[in-house]
């Protein structure tokens, strides 16, 4: 069995689930781009390659083998994107909750029933119909948890907000011990520069106290003052509007001072070093031009 155990971002990573860009599929019409990054490569005809992304992720796969982290990855799916694993479902605590994704993706959930096979039924959880909510926008730490959202009444329009108000309220419900913060994102389908697709796009805690920021990707300022106020100034690592388009803000971290990031990304990496951080660099560029990063293609399982 798998007990599932994840209560924050950063402790130790014992098993976590691994998505896979084998069989990914052609190029994507413009139309059917799920954001603005992904749709910006399709038209400049920079669409990542797939053998390019199998190798990316396998440097990653590398990476948890060195650390002794157990590795499930999904079943393949012929022509299916099933990088993101963030997406289709999370842990927090000892519940995996399944993501109410795009209606065309709900493939990809089934191709991991073979791990959910390990896990009590009576701990996972399937949301109602009416709540859309997706990984890269929970974020477990200690006794909150946060969540990104977006609440404007456009939001039916926004392929790009994925996480709305009844997400948050269903959090809330299925976690009444803990203190659930919300933050609205800034939202864009045509500019990736002013996108924040989930909240793990422009905010991510580091170590014990330490996190990475970009104040653009908040919608509203006291709520991003508040994760200021919180964490320290001197804590976080604000990053541009450029950085946040290659997201630096989506690193993992395999326990509270190892942080595994992409190795383009020097001036955090240096920052991270810093800071007393082992960085563990890799590839993933690739992976990157269809809007995701690390945190987006991991799953953590059970940490400790």
């Amino acid at each position: 069995m798998l007990h599932l155990n994840v209560y924050d971002e950063t402790s130790r990573l014992r098993a976590v689930l691994l998505g896979t860009a084998k069989s990914n599929g052609p190029v994507p019409m413009p139309e059917d781009a799920y954001d603005p990054k992904s749709l910006e490569h399709i038209l400049a005809g920079t669409y990542p390659l797939e053998e390019d992304m199998i190798r990316e992720m396998e440097a990653l796969a590398a990476v948890f083998k060195k650390y002794d982290v157990e590795v499930f990855r999904p079943e393949i799916i012929e022509d299916c994107n099933q990088i993101f694993s963030r997406d289709i479902a999370f842990v927090i605590e000892d519940k995996l909750i399944k993501a109410n994704i795009l209606p065309h993706r709900e493939e990809e959930f089934e191709a991991i029933l073979h791990v959910l096979e390990y896990i009590a039924p009576e701990n996972i959880l399937y949301p109602p119909e009416e709540v859309h909510i997706e990984g890269g926008d929970v974020m477990p730490w200690h006794e909150y948890i946060f969540v990104g959202t977006y609440t404007g009444h456009d939001y039916p329009d926004y392929i790009t907000a994925r996480t709305n108000w009844e997400g948050v309220e269903y959090i809330k419900e299925m976690f009444p011990h803990k203190k659930v913060r919300s933050f609205e994102l800034r939202k864009c389908i045509v500019n990736p520069r002013e996108n924040a697709l989930h909240l793990d796009c422009c905010f991510q805690p580091l170590g014990h106290d330490k996190g990475i920021i970009h104040k653009n990707g908040f919608l509203i300022e006291e709520e991003y003052e508040w994760l200021v106020s919180h964490f320290g100034r001197d804590n976080l690592f604000e990053i541009t509007d450029e950085e946040m388009y290659h997201m630096f803000s989506n690193v993992f971290s395999i326990s509270p001072d190892v942080v595994v990031s992409e190795r383009n990304f020097n001036r955090l990496n240096n920052w991270l070093r810093d800071q007393g951080f082992t960085v563990e660099e890799i590839p993933y560029a690739e992976v990157s031009k269809q809007g995701g990063l690390l945190r987006c293609s991991t799953m953590p399982l059970v940490r400790d």
